[in-house]
């Protein structure tokens, strides 16, 4: 860059390195003229032209390609530097991506085409190849991301869906295993033994045993939890088993635990109608499922309604569905909230869920201290897998309702069914089961606002106050979910439990953990074969 100044110092003449010319002309009086104004002048000059030399000299050093070849071109790039503006170097995203990013992307807009690229491949190529500058980047991007993520949901709630379609229907395995044995009970006299023997009714209600609730209506998972009980108890002759079953699965089950005795334990096999209690005047466990059976089916409107909405998160979708599961609305699911009617005579029993594994002798649990609780129980809120243990009570409960959020508090810690130790005792003298049944009707009249699904809940209120925390080692949870669960932490458990909807007589069962529950079945009995149940 050179400078000249006329003689008659008129006009000042910048020259660039391409020989292009730029004229700043400086008119002076000619009479007013002195020389030294001319000093002061070119004095100015020289600094201003050194000044913006170091400047556009800095935007070479930082990798500009186009270097400017006029003063206005400089004078472009220098304004936001005076005004002390940055200009956006490589290592920031332009201002414009943020822009085009932020715009609304409706799945209509996306709907048929082509030109979408459908791999990362494909859009640096197109990328490259159209040469796209920041707002035409973002844009494919966006496009690209928006897409994939539809796709992603879709597949996300099908896969929901089918998960929901295999766990709540019967697998012809089991329907198969069910109408074999009722056959069986009425061909056979040997299937319809009286359970107990006569001599051991007795034992029925003397506290001096062990005794165990089950309530079930799938005979091959009330086998392989009876099974596992006895095969893994120090002293089998003390255990009482008490299974509670429906009016239609009473004969199948009696059948089974006919032919399959577990001597010297004790087997109880009882139908809900074959206790006094329940068969009399207005039952509370009856009338709450009739109306949350009524309000559901007009409230959630069915699966395809839910998997038909497009804008909820498909985790929310899954918890939906689940909802919808028949286990959820299951006389079994709700009737261990009536234990001390059940069994007026017992002080303590424990309850096992259909769905776990017994591992050990479970008798050392009557020897916890319940420190005047009811219900022994394993936290869900601390653990090494956060997946599983790290359950509040706002995992389960609405505290956008006022009605919950005055009452209890979110960071509470819960707890889980599956295998409590229940004192009857202790429980006859509180007013659990009526609070129970209190905040049932509370949903209800709130369309199921205050919680969406099972019984754990109302479980978690009616308990409030009456939790004895039991070591975790006693009861894994999450073996029906959690995938990542190795067979070697599970095989340390007292019990574990395929809470979840892998569970392990299914075929989506984890394969790995599957093991676990198919040991104990026997793959040589007649009726197990003759209905292809497989152990792996």
């Amino acid at each position: 860059m050179q400078l000249h100044i006329s003689p008659s110092l008129r006009h000042v003449t910048v020259v660039t390195g391409k020989g292009l010319r730029e004229f700043i002309k400086v008119k002076v009086g000619s009479r007013r003229f002195s020389y030294q104004m001319m000093f002061y002048s070119l004095l100015f000059f020289t600094f201003l032209l050194r000044f913006v030399f170091v400047l556009s000299t800095v935007d070479t050093i930082d990798g500009d390609p186009s270097p400017c070849s006029s003063l206005a071109c400089l004078g472009k790039r220098l304004k936001p530097k005076l005004l002390g503006r940055r200009r956006v170097d490589s290592g920031n995203v332009p201002e414009a991506m943020y822009q085009v990013l932020e715009q609304p992307l409706s799945e209509q807009e996306l709907k048929g085409r082509s030109d979408i690229p459908q791999t990362l491949q494909d859009f640096m190529s197109e990328v490259k190849r159209s040469k796209s500058d920041a707002r035409e980047f973002a844009q494919k991007l966006k496009e690209m991301v928006t897409l994939m993520e539809q796709r992603t949901r879709t597949a996300k709630i099908q896969e929901y869906l089918y998960r929901h379609v295999a766990s709540s229907s019967i697998p012809k395995q089991l329907h198969c295993l069910a109408l074999k044995l009722a056959n069986e009970h009425s061909i056979n006299a040997a299937a319809r033994l009286q359970l107990p023997e006569a001599e051991l009714v007795p034992m029925l209600v003397d506290n001096n045993y062990f005794h165990f609730v089950l309530a079930s209506d799938n005979i091959l998972a009330a086998s392989v939890v009876a099974k596992s009980l006895v095969k893994n108890a120090l002293r089998p002759h003390k255990i009482v088993l008490h299974i509670i079953t429906d009016r239609k699965t009473y004969f199948p089950m009696q059948a089974w635990f006919s032919l399959h005795p577990l001597s010297p334990a004790i087997i109880e096999v009882k139908a809900l109608h074959h206790f006094d209690w329940l068969s009399k005047g207005k039952v509370p466990v009856l009338e709450a499922m009739e109306k949350d059976q009524r309000v559901r089916s007009q409230f959630r409107g069915g699966s395809s309604v839910i998997v038909a909405n497009n804008k909820e998160n498909p985790v929310v979708v899954a918890a939906k569905l689940q909802a919808l599961s028949p286990k959820y609305n299951s006389l079994m699911n709700h009737i261990r909230i009536h234990l001390p009617e059940l069994f007026p005579s017992l002080n303590k029993v424990v309850f096992l869920d259909d769905d776990i594994v017994i591992q050990t002798d479970l008798t050392p649990l009557w020897d916890i201290d319940m420190n005047g609780k009811v219900n022994g129980a394993v936290e869900t809120c601390r653990g090494e897998d956060k997946f599983v243990m790290s359950k509040k009570f706002k995992s389960y409960l609405n505290f956008s309702n006022p009605t919950i959020a005055r009452n209890f508090d979110p960071e509470e810690c819960a707890w889980a069914y599956g295998m409590n130790v229940f004192d009857l005792a202790a429980w006859r003298r509180t007013n659990i089961s009526s609070t129970y049944y209190h905040w049932l009707d509370e949903n209800l009249k709130s369309d199921l606002s205050l919680w969406q699904l099972g019984t754990l809940p109302p479980g978690l209120i009616a308990f409030h106050g009456h939790v004895q925390t039991i070591d975790p080692f006693w009861h894994m949870l999450g073996l029906g979910y959690q995938e990542t669960t190795s067979y070697a932490d599970a095989e340390s458990a007292a019990v574990v439990h395929f809470n979840g909807r892998a569970k392990p007589w299914l075929d989506i069962a984890f394969p790995h953990l599957r093991p676990l529950w198919a040991k104990y079945l026997d793959s040589s009995d007649r009726f197990i074969k003759s209905c292809h149940i497989r152990a792996s």
